[in-house]
């Protein structure tokens, strides 16, 4: 019922985003929305460019479904002359950008380049940049004033790894280099019966693993303890459940607060890594796509660390997965219909769990 769909290109002329499936009549706050985009845009490691966008959202569709987002590249007046969708008017003919044929290791220039028979892997990379996690970061700022109606809360932040630490971050740019990290995303309010064990499909868990795959450069996702799970045995690794003051509940949170596939009532918490960022400043070794020698892969402006704007973008993921996950639970066409569904059914559940 909730759907994002985004366009543009990390030097065009914007980025675009339609929201479709929420209740009529949530409030957004824009203030909300970009003071996460500041966010994702804020951490130590960044490249020139976050000072370069300043990002700000423009709605579009101001009646609520569709919703129309978008998010605007500042950068893109240094980049008219090859990124627009026409040439820019009293442009030299045959002006434009110099085509890409080096392709960076651990990028998708080359298998994008491949895939779709490109001789220039600019048209790869320009979509696959994870500068369109900006137009995310705005739809999930909207899924978070959805949930927040409901008394969910989501909240990203990065681990105390490599990836985010200034004296870490300082050394592999003195060398030129790159860092990843590990963040993680823990919503608090989340009720039981999110997602449903019936299908794959329908599985909260493989959801938000998709979701959080999806961001550029995550390369591993965990539920809970999850990897951790495996070196246990079961007497170690499961919640025990327990009757109390508080009703039935879990002594322990090891699942992450999903079972089964399904949000079982306590905190949900995840966490994703991401791989050094592919750009170096002392590049990797490649081979010219259009001469057959090696060279050296190509290089651009790079972070060196972008570990605290992924925590930002996986939040945002989450947000929205969960955001979705409760329209399909709750429904409603308006949203006093949406929360009085939400309202009825927790009522039940703490009457099942007392």
């Amino acid at each position: 019922m909730l759907k994002l769909t985004t366009a543009g290109e990390s030097h065009g002329p914007a980025l675009v985003g339609i929201v479709t499936g929420l209740p009529a009549g949530l409030s957004l706050d824009r203030q909300a929305i970009d003071a996460d985009l500041r966010r994702r845009q804020q951490g130590y490691g960044r490249s020139p460019r976050q000072q370069l966008e300043q990002d700000e959202v423009e709605v579009l569709a101001t009646l609520g479904t569709p919703l129309a987002l978008v998010v605007r590249n500042r950068d893109h007046k240094n980049w008219a002359w090859g990124m627009s969708p026409w040439p820019p008017e009293g442009e030299p003919e045959g002006k434009g950008t110099k085509p890409v044929t080096l392709p960076r290791p651990g990028h998708a220039d080359l298998a994008g380049a491949q895939k779709f028979g490109l001789d220039d892997v600019r048209d790869a990379l320009e979509r696959a940049s994870a500068r369109q996690t900006a137009v995310a970061v705005a739809a999930g700022a909207v899924a978070k004033a959805l949930l927040r109606e409901l008394g969910i809360e989501v909240r990203g932040q990065a681990s105390a790894e490599a990836g985010a630490d200034a004296a870490a971050v300082d050394a592999a740019r003195k060398d030129r280099d790159t860092l990843g990290g590990v963040v993680e995303v823990r919503a608090r309010g989340v009720p039981p019966g999110l997602g449903s064990y019936a299908t794959k499909d329908e599985r909260l868990d493989a959801r938000l693993a998709a979701a959080l795959m999806g961001i550029q450069a995550v390369k591993a996702v965990e539920v809970g303890e999850g990897f951790g799970l495996s070196r246990l045995r079961g007497s170690e690794a499961h919640d025990e459940i327990v009757r109390d003051e508080r009703g039935l509940h879990r002594t322990t949170n090891r699942a992450g607060g999903i079972e089964g596939g399904v949000s079982n009532g306590e905190q949900l918490v995840v966490r994703a890594a991401m791989k050094p960022l592919p750009t170096l400043m002392r590049p990797l070794a490649s081979v010219d796509l259009q001469t057959g020698e090696p060279g050296e892969a190509l290089v651009e402006r790079s972070d060196v660390s972008a570990v605290e704007a992924l925590a930002v973008v996986a939040e945002a993921a989450v947000a929205f997965e969960l955001a979705r996950a409760a329209r399909e639970k709750f429904g409603g066409d308006a949203l006093g219909d949406f929360v009085a569904a939400h309202k009825a059914y927790v009522e039940r559940i703490d009457w099942q769990r007392r």
